[in-house]
């Protein structure tokens, strides 16, 4: 039959605790041996009438026989309640402790200086208490030294205590050895008892101590394995992003030669087939140009579908704020239309997410303008509300009352979706975007 280790733990755990239980008991058979035995020959003077006779050779008078059982079991039964009271100041334990000895020392003098294994008793108990060794040793030491004290034979030689073989010299020579050698037999178990809890409770705490140093081993192992786990998990993390990345530009570059590829091949081809038929076909040339046209748009299409997710060089190379003025002026340039900006906020602390947005929408925004507005002034101005950042984007241009969303509001408004914020729009005078994005936590004081 297996034994669990765990049970085994449990057992070795209790075993100081039953021996100590097992000393407490034996104390117990003691007094009342001790105290019945002493009680049964104080009567048996009294009822033979040779009391006068037993007070003149101890020139004390002892305590009433029926008084005898009844004051020592009282007193023993407060100590074993004091005893189960836990202390866990040193206050209290030292209060405690002064009180069990003070009681140990009142049971030591009903039964005459006779028995004091009870103080065995109480340095056992004390014992648990201290994992310290040099507490443990100091407290020791202190109540042995009153072990020593209460010994009879040091007590009686300057106080008037009446010994035990007195009181039991009512018994003849045979029966008187007989019981004081049960007596000692049981002070010798008493004795051995205590050893035996001393070993076993050195035994437990080496045990104990021992468990903790394997554990200890244990967890630096399981931490050690955690770490280089976390090392090879840092590391597959690395590589998956490498990876992805590569899949990602690959897929890009396969989409782009696809898309855009397969449009310039059918435009170069429809170019070459115009000019051969130019001179002899116009129409037919016509009809074939309006055919390349649309091959361009869808290309277009398919082109602003395929990099849509690509972040703009421009923010590679510099800050938001500067890639904003960078792109604007540009346009300003290939396009001779007016820009007039108005950057009233700092526009840093935000992320690489936050800032292909900020950067998509403004750009988006002025192409518009140009491309189906037909304007030649744009006014632009990027500001703080509250925690949102407000893009404005304005223009003289054509207008439209009737808007239908295009591709280029339609990613604008997907891009904003993906930080929470909103996209409003109106075209009865020119054409006018305005745009919110909340500002993240830790950004707003860098952009006061």
């Amino acid at each position: 039959m297996a034994v669990d280790k765990r049970d085994f733990d449990m057992n070795e755990e209790y075993v100081p605790k039953y021996v100590l239980s097992m000393m407490k008991n034996l104390n117990m058979v003691v007094i009342l041996y001790l105290t019945m035995v002493t009680a049964h020959s104080l009567s048996g003077y009294i009822f033979e009438n040779s009391a006068m006779d037993f007070l003149m050779k101890v020139k004390r008078i002892p305590m009433e026989p029926w008084k005898l059982p009844m004051v020592s079991i009282g007193l023993y039964v407060c100590l074993l309640l004091l005893m189960s009271i836990p202390s866990r100041s040193k206050t209290r334990f030292l209060l405690k402790t002064i009180m069990e000895l003070s009681i140990v020392f009142a049971i030591s003098y009903v039964l005459n200086f006779s028995y004091t294994g009870l103080v065995l008793l109480i340095i056992a108990d004390t014992m648990s208490y201290f994992s310290d060794m040099k507490q443990r040793i100091l407290l020791v030491a202190s109540i042995f030294v009153l072990y020593m004290l209460m010994d009879y034979d040091l007590l009686s030689a300057r106080y008037s205590i009446i010994s035990i073989e007195a009181c039991w010299a009512y018994y003849n020579g045979e029966t008187r050895s007989l019981l004081l050698g049960f007596k000692n037999i049981l002070n010798s178990f008493n004795t051995i008892f205590f050893i035996s809890y001393t070993i076993v409770l050195i035994l437990t705490e080496v045990r104990e101590k021992e468990r903790v140093l394997d554990l200890n081993e244990r967890l630096n192992l399981v931490n050690q394995e955690l770490r280089t786990a976390n090392e090879k998990l840092e590391e597959f993390a690395r590589e998956s992003e490498k990876a992805a990345e590569t899949r990602e530009r690959n897929r890009l570059a396969r989409e782009i030669h696809d898309t855009l590829g397969h449009s310039l091949t059918g435009i170069a081809t429809g170019i070459d087939a115009c000019v051969m038929l130019v001179d002899i076909a116009p129409e037919a040339t016509k009809e074939q140009l309006k055919a390349i046209a649309n091959v361009a748009r869808q290309g277009i299409k398919d082109v602003r579908r395929s990099v849509k997710a690509l972040r703009p060089d421009a923010l590679e190379a510099m800050d938001l704020k500067s890639a904003l003025i960078q792109m604007m002026e540009e346009t300003k340039k290939s396009t001779g239309v007016e820009i007039v900006y108005s950057l009233e906020t700092k526009l840093k602390n935000f992320n690489k997410d936050e800032e292909d947005v900020i950067y998509r929408i403004l750009q988006e925004s002025i192409t518009n303008a140009i491309r189906h507005g037909k304007a030649d002034k744009i006014k632009v101005r990027i500001e703080r509300e509250f925690q949102m950042l407000k893009i404005h984007v304005e223009d003289n241009g054509i207008g439209c009352k009737n808007i239908q969303k295009g591709f280029g509001l339609h990613h604008m408004e997907e891009r904003l979706d993906m930080l929470k914020g909103s996209l409003s729009c109106g075209g009865d005078k020119g054409f006018v975007i305005d745009a919110s994005i909340p500002i993240r936590w830790g950004t707003e004081e860098e952009n006061d």
